[in-house]
């Protein structure tokens, strides 16, 4: 059976897409990619502050407990960890950096250094 020019048009028609056709595809699921990262890079910061902030008030409720127990506020975070009131994983904020205790008198702040690793710039994070 000899095939018409006409049923040999209409299947080299009917397969596949064209090139341009592909390369919006591919365009739009690029920019949609770029989208989505650039919108989730944000979030993994604000989690780790988030984190930080919580592992802060983890070690000042630490250092009530103690004040409780002894009348004054701990030395060092080291001495809450002896204690067993924290973790040894304490000691470093959710940055990898390490918490910054001082003990003034009947008070306490506990500083982390933030993202840039380096008090007092404006990302410290302070109870």
């Amino acid at each position: 059976m000899k095939k018409t020019e006409k049923e040999i048009t209409r299947r080299a028609n009917a397969g596949g897409f064209t090139l341009v056709e592909l390369l919006l595809v591919v365009t739009i699921l690029g920019v949609l990619a770029a989208v989505a990262v650039v919108g989730l890079v944000g979030f993994g910061d604000d989690a780790r502050v988030n984190g930080t902030r919580t592992s802060i008030a983890a070690i000042e409720q630490a250092a009530r407990i103690w004040e409780i127990r002894t009348g004054n506020f701990p030395d060092s975070i080291d001495q809450m960890i002896k204690e067993g009131l924290l973790d040894d994983k304490a000691l470093n904020d959710s940055f990898g950096h390490p918490f910054q205790y001082k003990r003034n008198g009947d008070k306490i702040e506990i500083r982390s250094a933030g993202k840039s690793g380096n008090f007092g710039t404006d990302d410290d994070i302070t109870n």
